[in-house]
């Protein structure tokens, strides 16, 4: 066993205990730092299969920026764990029957596509992976491409109209009516002499009603207590 298979193993036991790990951790925060650490594996071992740019799109854009806006999320919406948890195992049976399907669907489609790989020629093997890969999507799959782009512009919208909706206990003022303000409707400053301010009377003092009568507290001359 040379080095690059040992590595090869190494990275897919460790991807393997991660993806393990983010359905059965009980803390949402530790599922999500393992799926990172299920990520940074699996870009390792497309690093591995000599495809860099995949790799460093794995990290820069799932890990970068997709898994911790996950992480932002989780740790602001404070999940309720017990209350996920209630009813599980009651729905664990239909759960490991639908994940076996899946798995067994999987391992089917990618048996039969490692039995159809076929070498590359010599021609294209001094031509970069990222150049191959640029050449395919934008010829062969350009459609499925701008479908891809047309449902993330759905989505960013819908996810945008989602978090902007008018709440009644928020305030906030209008930029189309700070806009349309004219310089009329401002605060306008007025200039006051200062000798009239300085002769102009005192206002009295308002009489407290909570305070006691004067009369009633004094008692009268000679009077007996």
């Amino acid at each position: 066993m040379d080095v690059k298979t040992g590595l090869f193993y190494v990275f897919s036991v460790v991807m393997l205990f991660a993806a393990f790990r983010v359905i059965t951790a009980r803390n949402p925060v530790h599922a999500v730092l393992f799926l990172v650490l299920a990520f940074f594996q699996a870009s390792l071992v497309w690093m591995l299969l000599k495809a860099e740019f995949l790799s460093i799109t794995l990290v820069l854009v799932y890990v970068g920026a997709v898994m911790v806006l996950f992480l932002f999320v989780v740790m602001m919406m404070d999940i309720n764990v017990e209350n996920l948890r209630a009813g599980f195992w009651t729905h664990f049976p239909l759960i490991a029957l639908v994940g076996v399907v899946i798995a067994l669907e999987m391992s089917a489609v990618l048996m039969g596509g490692f039995r159809a790989v076929a070498p590359l020629p010599d021609a294209a093997s001094d031509v970069p992976n990222t150049l191959q890969l640029g050449k395919l999507l934008y010829s062969e799959y350009l459609y499925p491409v701008e479908i891809a782009a047309a449902i993330l512009l759905v989505a960013m919208i819908a996810a945008i109209a989602l978090t902007l909706r008018a709440r009644k206990d928020s305030k906030y003022v209008s930029p189309g009516e700070q806009v349309r303000v004219r310089a009329a409707d401002r605060m306008t400053v007025v200039k006051m002499d200062a000798s009239a301010v300085d002769a102009a009377p005192a206002p009295e003092p308002v009489p407290d009603a909570a305070a006691p009568d004067a009369s009633l507290a004094t008692p009268a001359a000679g009077a007996k207590p």
